[in-house]
């Protein structure tokens, strides 16, 4: 009996070994080795910034494309593409950096306060039940979805302003934290040369007016900015401003034209307008002598003047003349004294 259910157990598991073989090869499903090497070389994040599921999406996009234009992995890098681009046989896409932009700027001291929120310190969570705790509907939260949600630890709530900071050196352009901000203010952006960036740090779109009550660093949409700009990078909708940093040449010119400090610009060196005013003072003394050289390097002007030097006492010449003519004037007067005398002697001879 032993031996009999020994037999027929085997037979029945190589009749299922040959099923799930013939299986097997009927529905065989080709995965490309490729794919494999790609997803080995990727950082393994999995944020899913590149716009795909995972890693493993985006390996396998990368296989399936013709060209690597338009796909990035923002974790990576350009080094990283330039590997998957080595295994593939074709050419890395090139991509500017990006970098997360909080673009709001409403903080503690613009945006006072008038309620208190108890409920769950979320922003999805509080943003369904009302405003906020201040005036403006529009901007941050603050109760860190943004934090929660990025795994660099490339941002933070700054105590002091209640807002969140980001770490550039940390961030790498996932869009994790854009994803989270149920109030759309956190934006990639390009992050430009040296790291500089000029943007308006604020998506209120109520009026001017409003706005500001609400925030006193809220854009009031006056569109100054927008005449200022020569390169048509800024367009004034919904009452608030924006900046398109494929069109912004960092001229910083709207930075000085805003009225309300809603423009930002980030890592730019002081400004040289300044220094100039302030020394301006200072040069004109020390510029002073310079049109004094010129005067003292022009010896055709003494030459003139040593010329003119006989002429002078032509001049006196006259005045001489004009001493002899009173001579005879004062010898008129001795004249008068003659008769006189004269007088004196015929008093005598009386």
């Amino acid at each position: 009996m032993i031996l009999i259910a020994v037999i027929s157990l085997g037979a029945i598991g190589a009749i299922g070994a040959v099923f799930l073989y013939a299986a097997s090869k009927k529905f065989e499903v080709y995965e490309d080795p490729r794919i494999a090497q790609v997803q080995e070389v990727l950082p393994g994040a999995n944020c899913g910034g590149c716009g795909y599921p995972g890693c493993g999406g985006f390996a396998t996009a990368c296989v399936k494309a013709d060209t690597l234009d338009g796909l990035l992995c923002p974790v990576g890098g350009a080094p990283v593409m330039g590997k998957v681009a080595a295994i593939l046989g074709k050419e890395a896409a090139s991509a500017e950096p990006m970098v997360a932009v909080v673009r709001c700027n409403g903080t503690c001291a613009a945006r006072p306060r008038t309620n208190q929120y108890d409920g769950v310190k979320s922003c999805a969570i509080a943003s369904t039940l009302y405003g906020g705790e201040t005036g403006c509907s529009f901007g941050c939260l603050g109760y860190g979805d943004c934090v929660a949600a990025c795994n660099f630890d490339a941002i933070h709530i700054n105590l002091e302003t209640g807002l969140p900071n980001v770490d550039e050196d940390k961030c790498t352009s996932c869009g994790a934290c854009v994803k989270a901000c149920p109030k759309n203010i956190i934006e990639l952006r390009k992050k430009g040369p040296k790291s500089r960036r000029v943007f308006v740090s604020c998506v209120n779109k109520d009026k001017g007016g409003v706005a500001k009550k609400a925030c006193a660093n809220a854009c009031i949409g006056c569109g100054k900015c927008a005449k200022e700009c020569a390169f048509e990078a800024i367009t004034v909708e919904n009452n608030v401003a924006y900046i398109d940093y494929t069109k912004c040449r960092l001229c910083r010119k709207c930075v000085a034209a805003c009225p309300t400090g809603a423009i930002h610009e980030l890592n730019f060196p002081p400004r040289k307008e300044a220094a100039p005013a302030v020394n301006a003072d200072k040069v004109k003394p020390a510029t002073a002598p310079k049109p004094a050289a010129p005067k003292a390097d022009a010896p055709k002007t003494e030459v003139p003047k040593a010329e003119a030097k006989p002429e002078a006492p032509k001049a006196e010449a006259p005045k001489e003349e004009a001493s002899k003519a009173e001579v005879p004037v004062t010898n008129a007067t001795p004249k008068a004294e003659t008769p006189k005398v004269e007088t004196k002697e015929e008093t005598n001879q009386k």
